[in-house]
């Protein structure tokens, strides 16, 4: 089981990224699953999270700003940025519970490899 984050890059204050990640191997279900980023120089922080079945919850600094998705038939999660600023520069990961393989299903926690996203003029 991978996951695997996609479509960070550099983008001017005020621009837009949709980042995805993609849970691979002999995947059953997404459960809870989180973004993340480190910006440089400081710690990780929870940035979105879906738990079960209910609505996303944001970090403060991002509320109004981000949304958080998730498409179960892809195994994928996304988090759509807008009105990006300096402050949300920094590397993203994604992270959660994936329940994989039959008879029967396991459960582990696992880490995507991170995107870098660069807010700058």
């Amino acid at each position: 089981v991978q996951l695997q984050a996609s479509g960070g890059g550099l983008v001017q204050p005020g621009g837009s990224l949709r980042l995805s990640c993609v849970a691979s191997g002999n995947i059953f279900s997404l459960g809870n699953m989180n973004w993340h980023r480190q910006a440089p120089g400081k710690q990780r922080e929870l940035v979105a999270g879906i738990t079960g079945r209910g609505p996303p919850n944001y970090a403060d600094a991002v509320k109004g700003r981000f949304t958080m998705s998730k498409d179960n038939a892809k195994n994928t999660v996304y988090l759509q940025m807008n009105n990006l600023t300096a402050e949300d520069t920094g590397v993203y990961y994604c992270n959660g519970n994936i329940f994989y393989g039959w008879g029967p299903v396991k459960e582990n926690t696992y880490w995507g490899q991170g995107t870098l996203v660069t807010v700058s003029s």
